[in-house]
C-alpha cells in the first residue's frame, strides 16, 4: 500500500510539473505570437517590376518633412515642367492644381491671359525645372515653405537658365489619387524669378 500511496504521489508531481511546463511553453508562444503578429502589420510587400519590396509602416508624423517636400517638389515640377505642347502643359498644369489653392490657379490664369502658354507653342519653347532645396517651418500650422530652384528654358536659338524662389503655407487634406500626400499648397507666391544666365544654342 505504501508502495501504491508513494507511486501515485509521484505521478501526480510529475503531472503537476508537465501541466505547469505545457502552461509556461503555452503563455510563451501565445505572447510571442502576439509579438511576431504586431511586427508584421507594420510591414507589407510590395510587387514592382516582378520583385517584392518590403516596406514598413509607420506614423505619419515621423514623415512629415519627407512628404511635404515631396508635394512642394511635385507641384513645383508639374506646374514649371512644360513642353511645347498644348495637351501636354493642360496635363501637368491640371495635376499642379490639384496639390494647390487658388494662388496657383491666379498664377496660372495670369500666364495664360499673358499669353505664356501660346508663346511656348509658338516658339517651341521648353521648360524644366530643378529643385535644389527647399525650406520647412514645421513649428507652426499651416506649415511654412520656401523652394529654391532653377529654371531652364531652352528656345531654338538660346537656353536661358533662371533662379527661381518661391514660398507659401502647406495644410493637411484628404488623401486621393489626384493628391497621395495629402497637402494642400497655401498663399504660394513667387519672390524671385530671374535671369541669371544665357547661352547661345
Amino acid at each position: 500500500m505504501k508502495n501504491i500511496d508513494t507511486a501515485f504521489r509521484y505521478i501526480r508531481l510529475v503531472s503537476l510539473a508537465v501541466i505547469l511546463g505545457l502552461s509556461v511553453v503555452t503563455c510563451v508562444a501565445i505572447y510571442k505570437g502576439y509579438e511576431y503578429s504586431g511586427a508584421a502589420q507594420d510591414r507589407l510587400y510590395v510587387l514592382i517590376n516582378g520583385k517584392a519590396l518590403e516596406a514598413y509602416a509607420s506614423d505619419r508624423k515621423e514623415n512629415i518633412p519627407v512628404e511635404v517636400r515631396d508635394h512642394v517638389q511635385m507641384f513645383h515640377q508639374y506646374f514649371f515642367t512644360l513642353s511645347p505642347d498644348e495637351s501636354n502643359i493642360k496635363e501637368n498644369i491640371t495635376k499642379a492644381l490639384y496639390l494647390a489653392d487658388g494662388s496657383a490657379k491666379r498664377m496660372y490664369d495670369d500666364l495664360t491671359e499673358k499669353n505664356y502658354y501660346g508663346n511656348l507653342i509658338s516658339g517651341n519653347v521648353s521648360q524644366t525645372i530643378r529643385v535644389d532645396s527647399i525650406q520647412l517651418k514645421l513649428d507652426d500650422y499651416p506649415y511654412s515653405f520656401r523652394c529654391f530652384a532653377k529654371q531652364e528654358i531652352t528656345r531654338p536659338t538660346s537656353t536661358v537658365i533662371r533662379n527661381l524662389i518661391t514660398e507659401g503655407f502647406v495644410r493637411n487634406v484628404a488623401r486621393s489619387s489626384n493628391n497621395p500626400h495629402g497637402f494642400l499648397i497655401e498663399r504660394w507666391t513667387t519672390l524671385e524669378n530671374r535671369d541669371i544666365n544665357v547661352k547661345s544654342r
